[in-house]
């Protein structure tokens, strides 16, 4: 069946500190639509904490889960990135960047250590989010003289759908989001009512 919903995260999360051996790990997740806004949150990052060593990240974007990118930022490889990855995998984020800034500590943790310090502060950042089902909506608009308002609010009302935006005049134009799953009966529903038009918006 096809999806028709995703999570992602509603806001920025507060910072989230995770120490191990002296290195400070610090956590953040960041809910985002396009890589220029994650770009935008590293730039901010590395301004913020111009004297850390490492700021790893990892992103995930699109409604099907589709994009995503990883970045060791000079740890070994697969040792950052790929852990951060998987926190966002594990709670099923995806339009979100988790970014974990390392401070280096004087020992080094081996790769093994730095994989479970950059997924405890990515799960800790996530932990620290308010985490949001979003629904995938298809668009449409109707199109209807003034007569039929009733007909069309009584459908609109029965099938709770999103009405976004609605023009009222003789001849009315209402914008509707309806979940993925429902477009297709909701599209031939209007359809088939008397004097309504139905367009993909």
């Amino acid at each position: 069946m096809e999806k028709d919903a995703y999570k992602t995260i509603l806001e920025a999360s507060p910072d989230s500190l995770y120490r191990e051996k002296g290195s400070k790990f610090i956590g953040y997740a960041f809910p985002v639509t396009d890589e220029d806004q994650v770009k935008q949150h590293i730039t901010q990052l590395k301004k913020v904490h111009y004297n850390a060593r490492h700021w790893c990240y990892a992103w995930q974007l699109g409604t099907s889960y589709e994009n995503y990118r990883v970045n060791d930022d000079g740890e070994p490889s697969n040792s950052a990135g790929m852990p951060i990855l998987g926190q966002l995998q594990s709670f099923h984020l995806t339009n979100t960047l988790i970014v974990v800034v390392r401070y280096f500590g004087g020992t080094k943790l081996g790769v093994g250590g730095l994989m479970q310090a950059y997924k405890t502060a990515a799960r800790m950042s996530i932990k620290s989010s308010k985490i949001v089902e979003k629904t995938i909506d298809a668009y449409f608009i109707l199109t209807f003289d003034y007569p039929e308002m009733n007909v069309v609010m009584r459908i609109i009302k029965e099938e709770k759908i999103n009405l976004l935006h609605q023009i009222m005049e003789l001849r009315c134009e209402f914008k509707l989001a309806v979940r993925k799953k429902e477009a297709e009966r909701i599209f031939n529903l209007f359809q088939n009512t008397y004097k309504v038009s139905i367009k993909q918006a």
